[in-house]
């Protein structure tokens, strides 16, 4: 598949079915591998509501990616304003699927892509990405279009404790 046969657009409310399938995809190809703590029933049960509120909100940003006229994948992004101690405005890409069949096809970059310039119009000076760090894959396509590593989050599961006999 050529990068030309990609089509991005903002979504719209006749999407939403679309997305929601497309972020249960991501959920469970990713957060549902990597960390047992993460509902991956979110999307089918949350995601229509949550997409719905996206579409009406100007701080944030929900795309769709074409090919061939089907819904190939799906960008979820906000921007936020600056705080006292970060006075600049910041955009976060929250959420990237694209169908396995369509990777590669230049669909991901025209997503990230899409993201950036729109972010850049809101006046962010900054974009951001979250990603597992065991998805080489995706650290490796975030790196492509000029994400970097900026903060390590360490985590520690605290189950509880048994109580002594």
């Amino acid at each position: 598949m050529s990068d030309q046969e990609v089509i991005v657009r903002r979504a719209t409310a006749a999407d939403i079915p679309v997305l929601v399938e497309s972020a249960a995809g991501l959920f469970g190809e990713d957060a549902g591998t990597r960390d047992p703590s993460v509902d991956t029933d979110w999307p089918r049960e949350h995601g229509a509501a949550s997409f719905a509120a996206a579409l009406g909100d100007p701080a944030r940003l929900v795309l769709v990616a074409e090919s061939g006229g089907r819904v190939v994948g799906h960008l979820s992004g906000s921007v936020t304003a600056g705080t006292a101690t970060r006075p600049v405005m910041s955009a976060t890409l929250v959420g990237i699927h694209v169908r396995a069949a369509h990777r590669r096809s230049g669909a991901g970059a025209r997503l990230v892509g899409a993201f950036a310039d729109w972010a850049r119009e809101q006046g962010a000076r900054q974009a951001e990405v979250t990603a597992y760090t065991d998805n080489t894959d995706a650290l490796r396509f975030y790196e492509r279009h000029g994400f970097g590593p900026h903060t390590t989050t360490l985590r520690r599961s605290l189950q509880p404790r048994r109580p002594a006999p």
